[in-house]
């Protein structure tokens, strides 16, 4: 397949700090690409530079063929945009929304009329057309805010955390819609936090930390940076200090790395079955009860943790 996104050492700086750094990368044509990276990795910073949102300090990207930097209305024909902050007019109805943003996209008449019919449906809202955006749960917000993105045709859409802050149905809905937009042909850029969307929805991953691409490729290769080890992850009690245990297992032989978050430990072990007796031995000395313990394969998670030493929520 083609390439219709290629990053170019984007550098994005704010006074005395780097948000980006050199990052680069391509996607083809017709593939989901995800950015995984925790919170205030330098995702929605790169997302911003590619939709000419944000000039870069230094570096380019090409969408289609045309420079974010040097071309940015050429861009912004071929891209559309989900932020993460829902970009919506309470006062206005759904179907008010998207004839608003389709004018300012130099749409109109009867082919806008059309065209916010069948957004309408695609993000399935059609009932809802006329009722005020106000009135609508966070779920619905977002499907809105992503029928915006869809109206004037884009080649590509960009999706910037689009699953926060919402139930579980209402994010199970938008995976959905993001892979039959893909199957329908679009190219997707997404970014997530989220390591289990990133590997349901995802041809290919970045993975991006403290503004650096450390990592990029199918789930598959990126896996096989982790090797055979396999991860251990321990569930707790709220009020324990996970990072205490994670602390004093990091010591135990069998234990390459270890990271708490969630009132979770996540340890990378060479073999779980192993480790586990000493990692139960030593959570009884310091009187720390287990919950539960999942032993999982290689994942994307581990990745992370394999390249930072942290887990990926830390």
């Amino acid at each position: 397949m083609p390439v219709i996104l290629e990053a170019q050492q984007l550098v994005k700086k704010f006074k005395d700090f780097t948000a980006v750094k050199g990052v680069s990368f391509e996607i083809q044509a017709g593939e989901i690409f995800s950015l995984l990276g925790p919170n205030g990795a330098g995702k929605t910073t790169t997302i911003s530079m590619l939709s000419t949102l944000l000039a870069p300090t230094s570096g380019d990207a090409q969408i289609g063929g045309h420079s974010v930097v040097h071309e940015p209305m050429a861009v912004r024909q071929l891209i559309g945009v989900v932020p993460q902050e829902i970009a919506l007019y309470d006062d206005l109805n759904a179907a008010e929304n998207l004839f608003f943003f389709g004018r300012m996209h130099g749409m109109g008449g009867a082919a806008l009329k059309q065209r916010v019919a069948e957004v309408l449906e695609q993000v399935g809202l059609t009932d809802r057309a006329k009722s005020r955006v106000k009135t609508f749960s966070g779920g619905m917000k977002r499907r809105l805010n992503i029928g915006v993105g869809l109206l004037h045709r884009p080649q590509m859409i960009f999706m910037d955390e689009p699953t926060v802050g919402i139930d579980p149905q209402s994010r199970r809905n938008i995976l959905d819609a993001v892979k039959e937009l893909n199957r329908q042909g679009l190219t997707v850029l997404y970014t997530t936090h989220y390591m289990e969307e990133a590997q349901e929805l995802s041809d290919r991953v970045g993975i991006i930390d403290h503004g650096e691409l450390i990592a990029c490729g199918t789930q598959k290769e990126l896996t096989q940076l982790v090797g055979q080890h396999e991860t251990l992850r321990l569930h707790l009690n709220d009020e324990i200090n996970a990072d205490d245990l994670a602390q004093k297992l990091e010591a135990l032989p069998q234990i390459l790395k270890a990271s708490a978050a969630d009132h979770q430990v996540v340890l990378m072990v060479t073999e779980a079955e192993e480790a586990l007796p000493g990692v139960i031995a030593t959570a009884n000395t310091l009187n720390i009860k287990i919950r539960s313990v999942d032993i999982e394969e290689p994942n994307l998670e581990a990745v992370f943790l394999h390249l930072t030493g942290r887990a990926l929520r830390d």
